[in-house]
């Protein structure tokens, strides 16, 4: 349905390492980096394909919380953002585990950006699916 998306970060290199270190388990890569008149907006992508993520810089100061989930692609992968994530020392918001009250197979972590923003790795595995439990770290 979507074909990009952009959000407007404070600080958009600082938001690019973010999103770069911690789903780096997903294959997210910049793709793209343009300046105009002095400002940054960065262009992330996934493994193949065009950016399709858009980092700008702010022009308002933003009071409401976004939140994006990004594709995983096994519950390996989700389980490989959260490491990260606490590697970098990024704040977790949920650890990963499944939600069956989203649908079977549903798993996820949740993590907050730089910007307060919750950013979402999600396998949607298979309906019924069994998904194992993950290690605290």
């Amino acid at each position: 349905m979507l074909d990009h998306l952009a959000i407007e970060v404070a600080d958009v290199d600082t938001s690019a390492e973010f999103y770069l270190e911690v789903l780096a388990p997903i294959g997210i890569a910049q793709s793209t980096r343009l300046e105009f008149e002095g400002e940054v907006t960065i262009g992330l992508s996934g493994p193949s394909g065009p950016a399709s993520f858009w980092l700008n810089p702010t022009q308002n100061l933003e009071t409401r919380e976004v939140h994006i989930a990004f594709k995983a692609k096994d519950v390996a992968t989700v389980d490989a953002v959260y490491k990260a994530a606490l590697k970098a020392e990024k704040e977790v918001i949920h650890a990963p585990r499944e939600y069956p009250e989203y649908h079977p197979g549903y798993y996820a972590v949740f993590i907050r950006d730089p910007d307060g923003h919750s950013v979402e790795a999600v396998f949607h595995g298979r309906p019924n699916a069994s998904v194992p439990e993950v290690e605290q770290y």
